[in-house]
């Protein structure tokens, strides 16, 4: 009860500090009165949505846009708090010494020297940038689609397979979109790809199986390519994050998640692996449960890995890339390539391709968005095909990966 007192009181102090900004800037009623009204109206709407959150349907459009609602509105003016709190610390200590002076210099009048008009414009200047971003990342980021392609080099990549290529997807999450001609266009580029192979490392849906039925013939139409099209399951796919009438109910839905990927034309993959065989030479594509470090870990990687030997090379799927970082990059066993999703890069950040990137994310994930290595070993991680919880991306955007496999060691 406390900590909700004190979220109230927080609340209430960021708004009265951006209604402050407002009122230094301009007194004109016809912008204050709407303002207000605006305001509380989104505060109404917002306690309304939490309180009518179904645990047992989990995330669908309303929670969506109640938390691009929060993110939207609440992000801005904490950032003029900032800019204001920073100004009464200074309108304080100017009080106190005008206080001991007897230098009345502000002609406020009072204790305290009036707020300036100045500090108000940069701070609500200021927070126009995330208000914007925000913005644009619920309306163009989230579908913002972007290939990215790699090359890896391996000295002991089987000759016929050099320069072979992989697409890889991860998160779709299914039961987010609103728009049926972006996720056309987002097929349609991973088709333009044309690669060997096509993958997907988990997270067809949020929680429900019924969530990807609008979408079955539209993933259907990703191409046949030359060895085939193989997926595996993401922490969202076991259904972990509601509430279930029964048991059986929860396991239907996971066995309907399951059949999901048949009628899309992938063959998933449950802690096992098949070879792929180009001519006379083959390599080993592994496709593991999910196993996270802070999730669900249903994932065996002594058990997909069965029948394997030294010598093979392994091409490994595991939708949570802390299962490279605890388990594979230093397993007895070498793992050549790992492939990888879940993180989405927070679906928020800065990114500059080649030269910088940077997201609240990697303070959680060693490796987050991209490729990484560790003693010849490599894992991608895909930032991600769709998004959660906030309905957008702001410079993280969504990826379809391309890697070229190529043999011989790394010049760069």
């Amino acid at each position: 009860m406390l900590r909700w007192i004190f979220f109230i009181a927080f609340v209430l102090l960021v708004e009265l500090y951006a209604f402050q900004a407002f009122k230094t800037i301009t007194r004109a009623k016809w912008i204050l009165i709407p303002y207000q009204f605006i305001s509380l109206a989104i505060i109404v709407f917002v306690i309304y949505s939490f309180t009518q959150f179904d645990k047992t349907v989990g995330q669908n459009r309303q929670s969506l846009i109640t938390l691009g609602l929060v993110l939207i509105t609440f992000l801005p003016k904490l950032v003029v708090t900032l800019f204001l709190f920073g100004e009464d610390i200074y309108r304080v200590f100017s009080g106190v010494i005008t206080n001991f002076t007897g230098d009345n210099s502000t002609g406020s009048g009072g204790f305290l020297p009036d707020r300036r008009k100045f500090v108000s414009q940069v701070a609500l200047g200021a927070a126009a940038i995330p208000f914007l971003s925000l913005l644009y990342g619920m309306t163009v980021g989230k579908y913002n689609f972007k290939v990215m392609k790699q090359f890896v080099y391996f000295p002991d990549l089987p000759d016929s397979f050099d320069g072979m290529t992989i697409t890889q997807i991860s998160d779709i999450h299914s039961g987010s979109f609103d728009n049926p001609e972006k996720i056309q266009y987002a097929i349609d580029l991973i088709n333009e790809q044309k690669s060997d192979i096509v993958l997907f490392t988990g997270d067809i849906v949020n929680t429900h199986a019924t969530e990807m039925h609008p979408w079955i013939d539209t993933f259907k139409k990703i191409y046949n390519p030359k060895f085939g099209k193989y997926s595996v399951l993401g922490n969202h796919d076991y259904g972990e994050y509601v509430t279930w009438p029964s048991a059986k109910a929860k396991n239907d839905n996971f066995e309907a998640i399951k059949d999901l990927h048949r009628q899309i034309d992938f063959k998933l993959l449950l802690n096992e692996n098949i070879k792929i065989n180009n001519g006379q030479e083959e390599i080993a594509l592994i496709g593991l449960e999910n196993w996270g470090h802070n999730f669900k870990q249903a994932g065996d990687l002594g058990k997909a890995s069965a029948g394997l030997t030294d010598s093979d090379f392994k091409i490994l799927m595991s939708h949570d890339p802390s299962h490279w970082e605890y388990e594979v990059k230093n397993h007895k066993t070498k793992y050549h390539l790992t492939l990888s999703g879940h993180t989405h890069g927070l679906q928020f950040g800065i990114e500059i391709p080649g030269l910088f990137k940077w997201s609240p994310v990697q303070y959680v994930y060693k490796q987050w968005a991209g490729l990484y290595e560790n003693l010849g070993r490599y894992v991608y991680v895909n930032r991600g095909f769709g998004f959660h919880a906030y309905p957008g991306r702001v410079g993280i955007m969504p990826e379809i990966t391309v890697l070229t496999l190529k043999k011989g060691k790394n010049v760069a």
